[in-house]
């Protein structure tokens, strides 16, 4: 058998077996001798040689006395013998010998008398190297005490894993007395422990030799039951002097402290990452629903299983100055689950939810104040809209439940929801501190996308109510318009269009774009088109309409704008057009290729001191004059050249009721990062009224 392999036990021997050297006996070198009556040597032990200095075959035979003792001491030993052998008591103590090389030894004796079976009498001396012995001594009372007084827990375990020593601190530390230790093995002792990768480890320790340091593991002892705590464990194979194995020591170091400050910190971490994560992810958009939706992927799975995001159906038109004692109108917004769950679709399943005023939710939009509860049946009643909701999260298993209010510029906009379900632990102070963080910066991005859309709303309701209504049938016409402003990321702009109509049948086909956004961008367009539509009854040439426009616009406040503005004669089929920096319009001949028309150059509006220049073709009928803004065609990835020639391709493919037209250039078009405005302003020429035919290329007239 290897030495270093736990030695097994015969079942009945008792542990019984052959040790090899280096036991202690074998440490302290203990010899011994035995006298005859006369006090003559008559047995002499191997050992003898190493306390003595003499070999057996030197001190057999002779008399011990004149052999070992100096002649200042043979009166004593001798007495000393001769009361040994009279009386038969034993005698112990340090005796000075003399040792072969000529020095002078203490050594430890323990002297006996022996009578054989013919009752011959006989001294039996056991002897020690007494500075050996009191080496072996100090050595074992100092490690005694490091073991007893150590301020860690302290274990020796044979090579069968049970104990045969335990310190005071592991009595303290597992809550079991040391003498219920011993020989009881560690499942007996740690039952709330994970005790098999502990007893695994020690076995791997036995086999290989090779210590295990620091070994951290969590959990329970019968000191205290009630709470976890963290212990550092370090496992080393113990050997005696010889290289036997004699067993496998444990230490145990109480981390718990350090253990909690750990998780702590890492918990602490953990916030401040989904803080950033929080202020990079929700708030991007300018949409109430979206930042909801940012908020609720946020928070799970990391923080709950399930959150939802509702607000009061009355804040975006309620500032609240005090607390109000009755039920509440929520909206849901936003829901999101880690795993699905009939508890999120719960949430979903209306549209506008009324909470009365036992509600939880209700609670805390009234007090301002988080509400964290670990629900049973009657919290989940509280929780719920509804019993039958109730009943659909007890059957999801949901226990806790932490509800924060969303509060921006002293107002209460709604609440955070957080349910705990596969996730066993409670809502705790710290995931409190969390969600009243996320909520504090959601609830301000949330309210900052509400009064932006109340403001885009309302600039869009004017941009909306300047633009024209039902389009006038002018004669020798058919027109169709189509206006989208811009998303709701972006603010409206002053994209416009007008059909006018003129003395003698005529027509005033007008397209325009007030560069900026907003509600001062729509008054401005207000502004301008109710001037066009003054300048149109003049009868004026469209050069000469664009320079009294350019006027106007010169003392509007550092605003341009680009604008193009048509007239057409349905008895001659012409039309006269001048252009202030806009996009060129598209001429769709029946029956042929669409073109841009080459219009004179002009600058915005606005820019002053520019001429304008009016130009002539013919608008055939069937032919088309197709007028738009630069939200169709404008992008930020490819050049305007690229642009127009993507729409004069559009416009070639076989054509559609005019009607359908404007919203199908915008699907093929309109770039989906784009957030600009869009009008387009359609007109087709028909043969209601007689004309010569005339070339349709533009000139200048």
């Amino acid at each position: 058998m290897d030495v270093h392999e736990p030695r097994p036990e015969r079942e009945g021997d008792g542990g019984a077996g052959a040790a090899p050297p280096g036991g202690l006996l074998d440490l302290l070198s203990v010899a011994a001798v035995v006298l005859d009556a006369a006090g003559r040597i008559v047995f002499w032990s191997p050992q003898a040689d190493e306390v003595f200095g003499y070999a057996a075959e030197e001190a057999l035979g002779r008399h011990a006395a004149r052999l070992l003792v100096h002649e200042d001491h043979r009166d004593l030993v001798v007495g000393l013998f001769a009361e040994v052998m009279g009386t038969g008591e034993s005698w112990a103590g340090a005796f000075p010998i003399r040792h072969k090389d000529g020095s002078t030894r203490l050594v430890e004796f323990r002297n006996m008398r022996l009578v054989d079976d013919l009752g011959d009498i006989y001294a039996l001396g056991i002897a020690a190297d007494q500075s050996t012995l009191q080496r072996v001594e100090t050595d074992l009372a100092l490690s005694q005490r490091l073991v007893s007084q150590a301020p860690i827990g302290i274990a020796l375990l044979d090579t069968n894993l049970r104990y045969v020593l335990v310190n005071p601190e592991l009595e303290r530390i597992n809550g079991v007395p040391a003498a219920d230790h011993l020989g009881r093995y560690p499942h007996d002792i740690l039952t709330s422990l994970d005790v098999d990768s502990i007893e695994s480890a020690m076995r791997r320790v036995l086999l290989a030799g090779t210590p295990l340091i620091d070994q951290h593991t969590v959990g329970r002892t019968r000191a205290d039951p009630d709470h976890d705590h963290a212990w550092s464990v370090s496992h080393y194979r113990l050997e005696d002097s010889g290289g036997r194995v004699i067993g496998v020591a444990n230490s145990v170091i109480d981390v718990s402290e350090r253990h909690r400050a750990a998780a702590e910190a890492d918990r602490a971490r953990h916030r401040l990452t989904m803080i950033a994560e929080a202020s990079a992810r929700v708030g991007t958009t300018l949409e109430v629903e979206h930042t909801a939706e940012e908020l609720v992927k946020v928070a799970v799975p990391d923080l709950a299983d399930i959150a939802s995001v509702d607000v009061l159906d009355a804040a975006p038109a309620l500032r609240r100055s005090c607390p109000s004692d009755g039920p509440e109108l929520f909206r849901p917004l936003a829901v999101a689950a880690a795993y699905p769950t009939p508890a999120a679709a719960a949430l979903q399943a209306v549209d506008h939810a009324p909470y009365g005023a036992d509600r939880l939710i209700t609670e805390c939009v009234h007090s301002g104040r988080p509400v964290v509860v670990h629900a049973g049946q009657e919290d989940l009643e509280r929780i719920a809209l509804s019993a039958d909701t109730a009943a659909v999260f007890a059957q999801a298993g949901v226990h806790s439940y932490l509800a924060v209010p969303l509060i921006a510029r002293n107002e209460v906009l709604g609440a955070f929801g957080l349910l705990r379900a596969r996730n066993q632990l409670p809502f705790d102070e710290d995931d409190v501190l969390l969600a009243v963080d996320l909520a504090a910066r959601a609830g301000v991005a949330i309210d900052n996308a509400r009064l932006y859309q109340s403001v885009r709303s309302t600039a869009e309701t004017l941009q909306r109510s300047l633009l024209p209504g039902e389009l006038p049938q002018p004669t020798g016409l058919n027109v169709a318009s189509f206006y989208q402003p811009a998303q709701a990321s972006s603010e409206v702009g002053g994209d416009w269009y007008d059909v006018i109509p003129l003395a003698r049948d005529k027509t005033a086909l007008v397209i325009g774009d007030v560069m900026g956004n907003g509600i001062d961008a729509a008054a401005t367009m207000g502004r301008l088109r109710t001037a066009t539509s003054a300048f149109a009854d003049l009868d004026l040439a469209p050069a000469e309409v664009l320079r009294h426009l350019d006027k106007i616009t010169c003392g509007l406040e550092h605003y341009i704008a680009t604008c193009i503005y048509v007239t057409y004669d349905p008895h001659t089929h012409r039309c006269h057009i001048a252009n202030a920096g806009h996009l060129p319009p598209v001429l769709v001949p029946a029956g042929r290729p669409p073109q841009l028309l080459e219009l004179a150059p002009g600058a915005p509006l606005g820019v002053g001191g520019v001429a304008f220049r009016t130009t002539a073709f013919d608008l055939n009928p069937g032919d088309r004059i197709v007028l738009y803004t630069d939200g169709l065609v404008e992008t930020r990835h490819q050049p305007i050249d690229e642009r127009l020639n993507d729409l004069l391709r559009t416009l070639g493919e076989p054509r559609r009721p005019l009607d359908e037209t404007c919203q199908w250039l915008v699907d093929v078009l309109r770039d989906t990062d784009d957030h600009d405005d869009v009008a387009l302003l359609t007109a087709q020429a028909t043969p209601d009224v007689p004309h010569a035919p005339r070339d349709p290329t533009p000139r200048v007239d």
